[in-house]
């Protein structure tokens, strides 16, 4: 069990931030790393990226974003209410070390798990330099978070609303043709990091990729979460969750994403319908 200790909504109507006491899990978790919860006996088992980690006060943190059967019904829940499993801290540590200048390029609510790689690349002597993205204003999160970390923070919006106007790639590669970077970490929807990539080997800077993959165990037995990198077939849960994103297939990564689209709309709706839901 692990119990909600903190209950926020970051971004109407959907964007959630939870705070969980699982002391056992904060205390070995490290930037980069996830989380597969479960919320009762019968409900499924789904990755969670860490938004922060408090070793000290037991707790973990996750940004959540309503999209599902799972996700929907986890907002249902309030502070003090208790989630039956939380498994981790699985998958692999972002490799954290004095890199230079590290720009962070988070799409969407991805922007929430790059805010302890960012403060660790921080603490171990790197320049951080923050670029967060969305369609509008009203879906930018973490923005005082990542200011906090970060020497500067670039915002961009599609519609112009915030920041400069246009995709938060476009940022990207003005960052890089005016100040140049060592390394580039993203996250975000798989499209999103995919272009980052385009734009980061113009300039030759390496790319580092989290990748979002199907996946049930964790452990990498089910073999739901492979994906192809440099022509080797990996599974994010062991072998990521941090990849190359110059050898990434990108393709494979977004038809698998998609594999089981059909059956989560139907479980959502069965749930929905079953709680008297629009």
């Amino acid at each position: 069990m692990a119990e909600i200790i903190d209950k926020r909504l970051l971004r109407p109507p959907d964007i959630f931030y939870y705070k969980l006491a699982v002391p056992s899990i904060a205390a070995k978790a490290k930037p980069g790393q996830f989380v597969i919860i479960r919320l009762h006996d019968r409900g499924e088992r789904i990755p969670l990226s860490l938004a922060d980690i408090d070793p000290a006060g037991g707790t973990i943190s996750l940004v959540v974003m309503c999209v599902g059967k799972t996700t929907s019904e986890l907002a249902t829940l309030q502070k003090g209410d208790n989630i039956k499993d939380v498994c981790g801290p699985l998958g692999n540590p972002t490799r954290i070390h004095n890199a230079g200048k590290v720009v962070l390029v988070g799409g969407g609510f991805g922007v929430a798990p790059l805010y302890p790689i960012g403060r660790a690349f921080k603490d171990a002597g790197s320049r951080v330099v923050t670029i967060m993205g969305a369609r509008n204003k009203g879906l930018l999160i973490y923005g005082r978070e990542m200011e906090g970390i970060s020497e500067r923070v670039i915002v961009s919006t599609e519609d112009g609303s915030a920041g400069t106007k246009g995709v938060i790639t476009d940022a990207l590669e003005m960052e890089l043709k005016e100040n140049g970077a060592d390394l580039v970490v993203a996250v975000g929807p798989a499209r999103m990091m995919q272009a980052a990539c385009g734009k980061t080997g113009t300039f030759g800077v390496e790319t580092v990729v989290s990748l979002n993959a199907v996946m049930i165990d964790g452990t990498g037995m089910c073999g739901g979460c492979r994906v192809r990198v440099g022509g080797e077939t990996k599974f994010v849960c062991i072998d990521g969750p941090d990849f190359d994103g110059a050898l990434v297939d990108w393709d494979l990564l977004i038809k698998r994403q998609r594999q089981y689209r059909a059956e989560e709309k139907e479980s959502f709706e069965q749930w929905k319908k079953n709680h008297n839901l629009e």
